[in-house]
């Protein structure tokens, strides 16, 4: 047996997680909104935390609204059908 103690073998290094700056959070952000545009914040927290990358997501939202990479919203579905006509149905 190794005389270590119990908590090293629990110990998480923190240089397995590298800090990300705020100049390369957006970068990513934009690549995944490129690939994903009706992503919010959400989806692009768990999208970074899938690639690996370990961001609150909180941060991801101060970050997107910060440089505008709001989601792109959907067209609104546009009824296309008269029904108020003399034709027979």
């Amino acid at each position: 047996m190794i005389d270590l103690p119990r908590s090293t073998y629990n110990y998480r290094s923190t240089a397995r997680a590298l800090k990300l700056g705020d100049t390369e959070l957006v970068a990513i952000i934009g690549d995944i909104q490129d690939e994903l545009p009706c992503y919010g914040y959400r989806r692009v927290t768990y999208e970074l935390q899938r690639r690996g990358h370990l961001v609150n997501d909180k941060r991801v939202a101060r970050v997107m609204r910060a440089n505008g990479l709001g989601i792109k919203p959907r067209k609104r579905y546009v009824r296309t059908t008269d029904s108020n006509h003399d034709s027979p149905i």
